[in-house]
């Protein structure tokens, strides 16, 4: 990792690129504590670097007054903005223009617009008051109940529900949680979005990320109730949903699912930018994918949540990427 005296040797020509990295991470509304911190230091690492960003946010601003118009007229060209923003396009001159018409059409950009709160310094939008939460890289395990328990996976927030004193269910609010109903008992509950996923017994996992839910039974019966209908999975078995639709029950296997609670993550022909982006959820800093058509090569493997930085060197060499790490954990691959 460069140290901040790198930092003030790096060349006047790449200072526009990283410029235009960090805009769009601070504008991604999914901004870390170490993020907004790297931020800090590599804005006040000189002149040129706080130059650098106020012309991005320049360029980014002057897209404003054209871009609502664009996009209303142009829904397609907006979905395929969006898609490059989400998932670690190139960001040269084009693409950069083109994705800051998306995001300030859709965020009202005037400089930079951080939905979400840097890194948690205030509460984010629908938080609501968590009752527990994790960090990154974080899981923590709870005993909710003498035969209740709950594992919080890495950036997880949850609030408990309780009905004449007695405890529910839990709302995940984000991330992913797995229950381990140690006996039989009364219905738990864990409400995730538009849905609710209920058991007596047994063991199952849900993952709330983005606006979509997956559930998994890992052992028993798992019933889950949507507005679109009811599933009722049995050990194995899998089912999605959102705010609009509830998904066919599928066949899963179980110890790629778990994986994260044996402290790893498991990848069977997974696009390369999905992988990154399950890598972010448990590593302090950020990976920005800089290659689009890298973004889609598949990837199978196992990696050690503790060695992370080590499987992103595997990756970076299995498909012939650059890397360029700034402060603050930041890493580039091109």
């Amino acid at each position: 990792m460069r140290t901040s005296a790198d930092v003030r040797k790096a060349p006047s020509d790449a200072l526009p690129a990283e410029a235009r990295a960090w805009l769009r991470l601070l504008a991604s509304g999914d901004v870390k504590a170490s993020d907004a911190e790297a931020f800090k230091r590599w804005l006040h690492s000189s002149e040129a670097h706080r130059a650098a960003f106020n012309e991005a946010k320049q360029r980014w601003a002057a897209m404003k007054p054209l871009a609502g118009e664009f996009l209303r007229t142009r829904p397609a060209a907006a979905a395929t903005h969006e898609r490059a923003l989400q998932g670690g396009r190139n960001f040269g001159r084009r693409a950069f223009l083109g994705a800051a018409a998306s995001a300030a059409a859709m965020a009202g950009v005037a400089g930079v617009a951080v939905v979400n709160s840097p890194g948690g310094l205030w509460p984010a939008l629908g938080d609501g008051g968590a009752d527990d939460r994790t960090a990154v890289g974080e899981q923590r395990a709870l005993a909710l109940a003498p035969r209740i328990q709950v594992t919080l996976n890495t950036q997880t927030r949850i609030r408990r529900e309780s009905a004449a004193g007695q405890l529910t269910g839990i709302d995940l609010l984000s991330g992913e949680a797995a229950v381990d109903l140690l006996a039989e008992g009364g219905a738990f509950g864990v409400a995730a979005g538009t849905g609710r996923s209920l058991a007596h017994a047994g063991r199952f996992e849900v993952r709330h990320l983005e606006g979509k839910v997956c559930v998994t039974c890992i052992e028993g019966t798992v019933r889950i109730e949507h507005p679109a209908g009811v599933r009722a999975l049995l050990a194995g078995q899998q089912a999605v949903y959102d705010a609009q639709s509830l998904s066919g029950i599928a066949r899963v296997a179980l110890e790629n699912v778990s994986a994260w609670r044996r402290g790893e993550l498991v990848f069977e022909q997974t696009r390369l930018a999905e992988v990154l982006a399950e890598i972010n959820r448990y590593r302090a800093g950020r990976v920005l994918l800089m290659n689009s058509a890298a973004g889609d090569k598949r990837v199978s493997g196992r990696f050690r949540l503790a060695s992370l930085d080590s499987a992103l060197s595997q990756l970076e060499h299995t498909f012939g990427l650059r890397q360029r790490s700034l402060p603050g954990g930041l890493l580039l691959l091109s």
